[in-house]
């Protein structure tokens, strides 16, 4: 086993020709490991706290030390940086007293613990995994196949930020160069604009996980929600939910907003009015997701420019068309007649029971008056959410600069807590 150059110091023997020996004692390894037989496969697993156990004062007389190791401090043989591998042409041997000398064998300073982990579609977090408690000055990194950095400590808070915002980055730089390569494969109305990693609050309470980690993409008219990056175009089709981004409330919360101890969260309301609570690391991350969702929806209703609802009003079916140029169009679903028609700058507010109802107040151009408008709908938050992004597709497109600018949110229509909107000027 010393010879075949695949032994390190530091592993530990888990299985001897298939037997499980973990949680035998040292004395029934060796008697396994004596009726074994002549040719024994070991199962055998790095252990980074062994070596220390195993470092022993060198004797004065050793002369194979390596000139890196400061003497009398540590045997060169149970330092976690070296390993005793075989090479049949080496004429180093060992001439420690304490181990037996074999030609052929010499000592290579060696990292133990490399681990390569690529930061494409790499998740990071200073977070216990699936809590709000933050580790303090500490994180850690996890590749899309799961291989994890394990704890990284740093000296000071500030060295933590640093890492994290050049790690972050990295990948998003990469999220970027893929979604361009990605996107020569999609029609343009089917575009990533945006997609990464966030954490998902579970709605369940109760449970002992409270966060669970979520890959989100915008793309084309849809937010897809999965549980892992989406790597070929059938995984596209596999989605845990999809949503259509004009059909959907993103709010970024306020301090005062925020149901535990993390902070740089948002909140998406669907359609069907269940509100979906996601965290991210840093507020830089915060940042490209909320311009991520105001470009997507732009984009997204500039292309369909129109979406008609099916209503109720006393009692007669009827269509409500939520038009990019011309506003509101109430019409009889049966004739088609028109029955009134708004530009959006007439709607001076709205009200809602939070069901299927709203009241819509518009203002007559030539009198100058109020009249409201009451329609039934099935699908209440569906509509909300499509006049909200309607009214920001509208002021973005007067105002360029609207897209990415927190400037200008407060002037668009929010809703509240019970889906109502709210209008301000």
């Amino acid at each position: 086993a010393e010879l075949s150059g695949l032994l390190f110091i530091g592993d530990a023997i888990l299985q001897i020709n298939g037997i499980n020996v973990r949680k035998c004692r040292h004395e029934e390894v060796v008697q396994v490991l004596r009726n074994a037989g002549e040719e024994v496969t070991l199962t055998v697993s790095f252990l980074k706290r062994a070596p220390a156990f195993l470092k022993l004062p060198l004797n004065e007389d050793c002369a194979c030390a390596p000139s890196d190791q400061s003497s009398g401090t540590s045997s060169p043989l149970c330092d976690s940086g070296l390993h005793l591998n075989y090479h049949p042409n080496n004429t180093d041997t060992l001439s420690c007293s304490s181990w037996p000398a074999s030609p052929g064998l010499r000592w290579e300073k060696r990292w133990c613990d490399l681990r390569l982990i690529p930061l494409l579609h790499s998740r990071f977090s200073q977070y216990l995994p699936g809590s709000d408690l933050c580790r303090q000055n500490a994180f850690q990194v996890i590749a899309v196949d799961g291989v994890c950095s394990g704890i990284i400590q740093c000296l000071s808070a500030e060295d933590c930020i640093d890492w994290l915002q050049a790690i972050a980055s990295n990948i998003s730089n990469l999220t970027k160069h893929n979604i361009k390569k990605i996107n020569r494969n999609f029609p343009v109305n089917q575009q990533i604009v945006y997609m990464g990693w966030t954490e998902e609050r579970e709605q369940d309470s109760l449970q002992d996980r409270m966060y669970t980690p979520k890959f989100l993409a915008l793309r084309g008219s849809s937010l897809y929600k999965f549980i892992a990056p989406p790597v070929t175009t059938w995984d596209w089709t596999r989605a845990e939910k999809t949503f259509s981004v004009y059909e959907i409330m993103c709010k970024i919360l306020k301090d005062s907003d925020l149901l535990d101890r993390r902070k740089h969260c948002f909140n998406v309301q669907s359609e069907s009015g269940e509100d979906l609570y996601f965290s991210v690391e840093l507020e830089s991350d915060l940042t490209l997701w909320e311009k991520a969702f105001q470009t997507a929806t732009f984009l997204e209703v500039e292309r369909i420019q129109c979406k008609t609802y099916a209503c109720v009003l006393e009692s007669h079916l009827m269509g409500l068309t939520i038009d990019f140029s011309m506003g509101f169009v109430c019409f009889d679903a049966a004739t088609k007649a028109v029955l009134w028609r708004y530009k959006f700058s007439q709607l001076k507010g709205s009200s809602d029971d939070g069901k299927s109802k709203i009241k819509f107040l518009f203002q007559n151009q030539d009198t100058k008056q109020i009249e409201a408008k009451e329609l039934e709908f099935s699908n209440l938050f569906a509509v909300l959410h499509c006049i909200h992004s309607f009214f920001a597709a509208k002021v973005a497109c007067l105002d360029p600069l609207y897209v990415g600018s927190q400037a200008t949110a407060s002037a668009l229509p929010t809703t509240s807590g019970t889906g109502k909107l709210k209008y301000t000027t």
